[in-house]
């Protein structure tokens, strides 16, 4: 009489008869592995179909290739270092990396409120959670500023067609009415607070003037 263990023994033996284990035999079977079954992988050929699967396979079939060269660019490093750029505009440094680098961006430097929240958030390091949150609220501050800028000019701002609105409501009016939905929500909220702070403040002088007459 045979054991469960020689049962066990017997289905592998015929199993490994005819593949490997973990190994496909070209028709999606695979081998067992200790006793369990080896996770399914495709075949090449059963992902030929996938438009543009295996287009790294061959080097000649590459985007790149015909801009690659052997040796490559470049590949003698110059023995001097490079003339270094004219700084003509403030350039923000961070505290990690003083000093400038030899080549920097020059094309907005910092101005206005938006620079002064910039300057601010460079005298903090990296590390610290406020740089990056006053980068942000710079970056939010300088695009009133822009539109600020527009108008002066005479320019009146598409601001629907760049803040891609006009898109949502084409292609997404569900999600464009939800944002609207929460944004006058949470405005709402905000006035509401607001209001009740100013309610509260004017209940307290109220009282604390009237408890000094008495």
């Amino acid at each position: 009489m045979e054991t469960r263990n020689d049962v066990s023994s017997a289905a592998n033996d015929h199993h490994d008869g005819h593949h490997a284990p973990g190994e496909h035999d070209g028709q999606g079977h695979v081998g067992h592995v200790h006793g369990h079954i080896a996770p399914r992988r495709p075949t090449r050929d059963q992902l030929q179909h996938i438009q543009g699967w295996g287009a790294d396979l061959d080097r000649k079939d590459r985007p790149g290739v015909p801009m690659e060269r052997t040796p490559p660019r470049f590949i003698n490093a110059p023995e001097s270092d490079p003339v270094p750029q004219e700084q003509k505009v403030e350039v923000l440094v961070s505290t990690e990396r003083p000093g400038m680098t030899p080549l920097h961006g020059s094309v907005q430097p910092p101005s206005g409120l938006s620079g002064m929240i910039r300057r601010g958030a460079f005298k903090l390091s990296e590390n610290d959670v406020r740089h990056w949150l006053l980068l942000i609220l710079a970056d939010r501050v300088n695009m009133v500023e822009g539109i600020g800028q527009d108008l002066a000019r005479g320019h009146i701002p598409n601001i629907l067609g760049e803040m891609g609105i006009k898109a949502e409501l084409k292609h997404n009016p569900a999600g464009l009415v939800k944002k609207v939905a929460v944004g006058a929500a949470l405005v709402g909220a905000a006035v509401y607070l607001m209001k009740r702070r100013d309610e509260e403040e004017e209940h307290r002088r109220h009282r604390h003037h009237r408890s000094r007459y008495r």
